[in-house]
Parts: C-alpha cells; sequence; structure tokens
C-alpha cells in the first residue's frame, strides 16, 4: 500500500481497534516542539522550565500559574492556546472523538491552524486505503484553502498556500496563467502525471480541476462520503451534479461561508445573480444507503451540498459543515 501525507504525524499515533487515532505522547511532543513554542535564546528561565517539562512528559499538568510566569507576552499565550487545545485532545479517547467535540461545542480560541491539522490527520486515517490520487488531491480541500482560475473553459484549483510561498521566474504556462511566481512548479493533476502523487503529496503543488462534469468533482464526492462514514458511521452516496432545476430543496448543506449565503438564497426561493452564480464550484445530491439513518423530516428526499468560492476566488472548504449539518441519527464518531 502506499504512503501519503507523511507531514500530518499519522505515523505518530496509534489506531484504537475501533478504527480513530488515538493520542501518544508523539505525537503531543511534535505539537510542543512547534517553532511557536521552541524558547528563543532570550527566553526566560520560566519558558525554558515548562518547554522542558513537556517535552519529558507531555501529558503533565501545566498550572495557569506556570504559564503566567513566562515573561514575554506573546510566549504567554502561545501556551495558553497550547495547553487548552493538548487538555481538549485528552478528555477524548480518539482525535476523531477531539474533533466532534470542538466542532459541536465550540472551538473557543483553538487556532484554525490546529483544526485544520486535526483534519489532515484524520482524513488520512480514513482514506488510508484510497489508491486514487484524484480522491486524495481533491481531499486536500478539506484542510487548505485553494486559489480558483478559470482558464479555458476549465476551473482549476491550486493549493493558495504554496501560490503564495512561491518565488522565481515562472516555469509553465500553467504557472503564468495562475499568477504562481516562479519555483512553485504546479502542474494540473491528470492521468499522465498521477502516479507522482505519492511522492508530491506532501508539496501540495498538484492542482485539480474542478469543472463540472469532469472528475475532480467526483473525486471531491468520493472523499466526502469517506469522512462522513468515518466521522459519522453512515453510509451515504455523494454525486456531483452539473446544476439543480425544479427539484424540491428539502434540505441543502454549504460546505463554506459564500456556498452557506447562496443555498439560504435558493432556501427563500431567490433568483440567483450572475456573480452568486459563477460563484458556485460544485453541486452535490447526497442520499443514504440506508434511510433508517436519516432523521425522518427529509423523509427520504435527497440532501444538497453546495460548495462555492469567495469573491476573492479562493475556496474555503468547511468539513465540519457536513457533519453538523446533515439530518441523520446516528451521530457517533469512529472509536
Amino acid at each position: 500500500m502506499k504512503n501519503f501525507w507523511l507531514s500530518c504525524g499519522h505515523l505518530l499515533t496509534d489506531r484504537h481497534a475501533g478504527g480513530g487515532l488515538l493520542v501518544t505522547d508523539d505525537l503531543l511532543k511534535a505539537y510542543v516542539a512547534r517553532p511557536e513554542l521552541k524558547p528563543p535564546p532570550q527566553a526566560c528561565a520560566a519558558e525554558r522550565r515548562l518547554h522542558a517539562a513537556l517535552l519529558e512528559n507531555p501529558r503533565r499538568r501545566v498550572a495557569a500559574e506556570e504559564i503566567g510566569a513566562i515573561a514575554d507576552t506573546d510566549a504567554r499565550q502561545n501556551w495558553d492556546l497550547m495547553i487548552a487545545f493538548r487538555d481538549r485532545l485528552l478528555r477524548q479517547k480518539t482525535l476523531e472523538g477531539a474533533y466532534l467535540d470542538l466542532i459541536r461545542n465550540g472551538v473557543g480560541k483553538t487556532p484554525p491552524l490546529f483544526i485544520n491539522q486535526l483534519v489532515h490527520v484524520i482524513l488520512r486515517n480514513a482514506l488510508d486505503r484510497c489508491e486514487d490520487p484524484f480522491v486524495l488531491r481533491a481531499a486536500e480541500l478539506f484542510f487548505r484553502p485553494q486559489r480558483m482560475t478559470l482558464h479555458e473553459g476549465s476551473l482549476i484549483a491550486a493549493d493558495e498556500e504554496t501560490i503564495a510561498g512561491a518565488s522565481a521566474a515562472p516555469l509553465s504556462p500553467l504557472i503564468s496563467m495562475l499568477g504562481i511566481p516562479a519555483g512553485a512548479e504546479i502542474d494540473v493533476l491528470v492521468d499522465g502525471n498521477m502516479d507522482t502523487y505519492w511522492d508530491r503529496s506532501d508539496h501540495f503543488d498538484m492542482a485539480i480541476d474542478l469543472t463540472a462534469g469532469r472528475r475532480g468533482l467526483t473525486a471531491l464526492g468520493e472523499a466526502m462520503s469517506h469522512w462522513v462514514r468515518h466521522m459519522l458511521s453512515v453510509e451515504v452516496g455523494i454525486e456531483p451534479l452539473c446544476e439543480i432545476r425544479e427539484v424540491e430543496f428539502t434540505w441543502y448543506v454549504g460546505l463554506d461561508a459564500e456556498a452557506t449565503r447562496i443555498g439560504n438564497a435558493l432556501w427563500n426561493g431567490e433568483e440567483l445573480d450572475e456573480k452568486s452564480q459563477s460563484a458556485v464550484v460544485g453541486l452535490y445530491r447526497l442520499s443514504f444507503a440506508g434511510q433508517s439513518n436519516a432523521a425522518e423530516m427529509i423523509k427520504g428526499d435527497p440532501v444538497y451540498l453546495i460548495l462555492a468560492m469567495s469573491p476573492d476566488k479562493v475556496l474555503r472548504m468547511k468539513p465540519q459543515n457536513l457533519l453538523t449539518g446533515l439530518p441523520v441519527r446516528n451521530l457517533e464518531a469512529v472509536s
């Protein structure tokens, strides 16, 4: 079986008998070792002492006084956020359980970066046996914003951070078209280069075609099905649509902020203007494999999923919406 997404830290975890990922000391130490928490040369003794103690025992109780004794204001804030996040992880049996706790009970001050990292490693677990690079690349939308570009009738998604961090002279027409500085070496994923994804999966340097009716949106639907099955133990089918005409809009889930706005407009019977229509990246019809899983309120009707890009042409998917917005009976995470 091929490996991928090594940077997510899944090799630092253990798998529970029920399939979820256990919080290990190695995983916790990886957080403690983050650059934001590593004491600089000028750090006070209290900060250095706390850092060393947690590298030795990452589960040790940290009193508020220990953090309060740190001289640097930014360091105190970083440690407050980190310890609060660590404690929420430790209160749950698995990372999956911790993620559901966060999205259902409120993330509080948990940094979005930490939430995205949780999604990354949980998805790595959910897709462990997946051998389709298109599904894996599409799944990157769950935890990494995408810059969207329309080119010659194709809607292309490229990793926003990769674009922003690149430098030097353009190396290909695609890089020039996307406005990517040189050195990014971004390729669109196609059949001819799909085998290179395995070695490049941690570089996030492959774009994907999300044009309606093409393979990218189908792959994203499959990734979403894996996500729902893994997190809620519910079997669903998710089919991409080119358009919705004359359908009963009984239930919908917006997969990002812009999509939620558009869904609300459709729910209220409003006509979408051209700008809103052009913002839509994907439309899906979700159906439950066993109707016993669906809540009575939808009476066997499909659920529609909407994915859209913001006015600045960035797609910021919120995978938590797919878990909290579905009308399902069973809401238990994998254990």
